[in-house]
């Protein structure tokens, strides 16, 4: 029997069998319960994603970088995760990085054969020129795609943490990779179609190891962005205004003290909370690599509210 008769996700899944006999309202209903499934299997790798979380994290302060691989839908949706970091965090796009089976044609389109190509993934990793600092993760909803295989042995040669970002147990991810992320979201609404509860919790999960990496960091301070990049008036009036609430500045301090720092919100907020120049700000936080709570109470004693 083809191994592809044993995975989970092409499987046929029984509540939706006679879906083509189901009005709008039925499909959406019974898509958003399945959809909770998805959300479930991600909170059942709490333990695993967490983990990835500080490795990345750990990498960033290195000086390496985070790298996702996949193919089709899993290799759009790690581009995507790439692409929004440096907007939402202000991070160079060398930092986190996404490479698509095919390149940049298969992000709208589909490019025949790229997935069963391993020399291809060991060529995009080379390219890279990926090594001991970096995390490489290969995101493969069966477990199997050849691209991601031959990427992810090619990044372990070369001295990288991997890890596997399935949705199927046992899969051959599972040989190639340090660490393995498995959110096991059952058969598809619509049989093999893995850009449904697949996509939704391979999404969920880059978005949790990028934003909590990020976090750890030092690039939120609570649940505040601040160190965007204020690029547009809308992200400038934002920036404004988080200073002004978090550090209880009027506007027109605001604005100054920004001024001061060419629109940087987080030497900013150290001059607002310390009362120092931008020098010493600046100078406290090279110190604390960035973290501006840390930032502050060397200055002040005391963590800022």
């Amino acid at each position: 029997m083809p191994l592809e008769d044993h995975l989970l996700t092409e499987a046929r899944n029984p509540a939706s069998e006679a879906i083509d006999t189901l009005d709008a309202a039925g499909i959406v209903a019974l898509m958003h319960a399945e959809d909770e499934k998805a959300v479930a299997a991600v909170g059942a790798e709490r333990a695993a994603i967490a983990h990835v979380v500080a490795l990345a994290a750990e990498r960033f302060r290195a000086g390496g970088r985070l790298i996702y691989l996949g193919a089709g839908t899993s290799g759009r949706l790690g581009v995507l995760d790439a692409a929004e970091c440096p907007p939402t965090f202000s991070t160079p796009p060398s930092l986190v990085v996404g490479r698509i089976a095919g390149g940049e044609a298969a992000l709208t389109r589909a490019v025949e054969g790229a997935e069963d190509d391993p020399q291809a993934g060991a060529d995009d990793v080379r390219d890279l020129n990926v090594g001991p600092n970096d995390l490489v993760v290969g995101i493969a909803t069966s477990g199997r795609t050849p691209y991601v295989l031959g990427a992810l042995r090619e990044a372990r040669v070369r001295g990288a943490t991997t890890v596997g970002l399935a949705c199927n147990r046992p899969s051959l991810l599972e040989d190639v990779a340090d660490h393995m992320i498995t959110p096991l979201v059952g058969p598809e609404v619509i049989a093999g179609s893995t850009r449904l509860k697949s996509g939704t919790a391979t999404k969920l999960v880059l978005n949790t190891i990028t934003t909590g990496a990020m976090v750890l960091i030092g690039k939120t301070f609570g649940n505040r962005m601040i160190d965007l990049m204020p690029t547009n008036e809308k992200l400038r009036i934002r920036t404004r205004r988080i200073l002004r609430e978090l550090a209880g500045l009027d506007d027109a301090t605001a604005t100054d003290t920004l001024r001061q720092c060419g629109g940087r919100l987080k030497p900013a907020l150290v001059m607002a909370f310390t009362g120092v120049g931008i020098d010493e700000a600046e100078g406290r936080l090279a110190e604390h690599g960035g973290q501006v709570r840390q930032a502050v109470r060397a200055v002040t004693g005391k963590d800022p509210r």
